[in-house]
């Protein structure tokens, strides 16, 4: 305890510091208003003890700054392994995309002989504009519209196996002879997938909302049927029957010559 008289002197209890070590002060460092007038700390490396202290939260800093490096790494990462991969194709990229096909081999349900003669092929394209909506209902809520370029190829044959017994007369001179054929078919529509593709499509937010929860994987499909309907009904106003005719009687004619006649009839019947 102070005696009387010593009010302006060091207490007894309170020993100086010694030379290195931090100024008296109080107990917690940032206490009080008056920071910017506290004395600075004096550090010592024979005395570790008395360096300055770390700020609370300078862990929580650091591990986000390495957290922020690993994500920024990552993604280098990947940006050159996309890069690398295409310069140096040896070099595969670990993140690149894979495929796995699990389809199941194709069954062979059966066998058709068939004794068609292709006399022509028509090659179409066909853009089909396919529109739906409800009445009453705006589109931009509930309405779809598909812009889809169709291509596909029609086949015009002649059918050889329906030719009637008494279809082929042979003059008795053997120097001409008549054939009567079946009139040519049209045959079904191949579209082509490697040349047909959506060129746009405009869908309802109400439609896409329910593409989330599970849409129609045969969605697309009735645009597929519209534009074989459409390459039909084409073919059948196009002449494809008509050039298949032409060509089905010069073929006959070539061979038929080449056996020694000289004259060749070929007509058709029609169903």
């Amino acid at each position: 305890m102070s005696r009387e008289g010593d009010v302006n002197h060091p207490t007894r209890e309170f020993p100086g510091y010694a030379k290195g070590q931090a100024t008296p002060g109080p107990a917690d460092p940032w206490a009080g208003n008056d920071r910017e007038h506290a004395e600075p700390f004096e550090t010592d490396a024979s005395h570790p003890e008395t360096s300055r202290p770390e700020p609370a939260g300078g862990g929580n800093r650091g591990r986000g700054l390495v957290l922020l490096a690993g994500i920024i790494g990552l993604a280098v990462v990947l940006v050159l392994g996309v890069q690398v991969s295409g310069l140096l194709p040896d070099l595969r990229n670990p993140f690149a995309k894979e495929e796995t096909d699990r389809s199941q081999p194709p069954l062979l349900k059966s066998i058709q002989d068939l004794s068609r003669y292709v006399a022509a092929e028509g090659n179409f394209e066909v853009v089909v504009d396919l529109e739906k909506n409800r009445k009453y209902v705006p589109e931009f809520l509930l309405g779809e519209r598909t812009l889809f370029v169709g291509a596909g190829t029609v086949d015009s044959y002649v059918d050889f196996g329906k030719i009637a017994e008494g279809a082929v007369v042979e003059s008795a001179d053997r120097k001409s002879v008549e054939i009567k054929l079946p009139a040519p078919q049209l045959g079904e529509i191949n579209l082509d997938l490697e040349r047909s593709y959506v060129f746009a499509e405009k869908r309802g937010v109400l439609n896409q909302l329910g593409e989330v929860f599970g849409g129609d994987p045969n969605r697309q499909r009735e645009v597929y049927l519209k534009a074989e309907q459409k390459i039909a009904d084409s073919a059948k106003s196009s002449g494809l029957t008509e050039r298949a005719q032409e060509n089905t009687r010069k073929m006959l004619e070539g061979l038929l010559r080449s056996l020694g006649y000289e004259k060749v009839t070929v007509t058709y019947t029609q169903p």
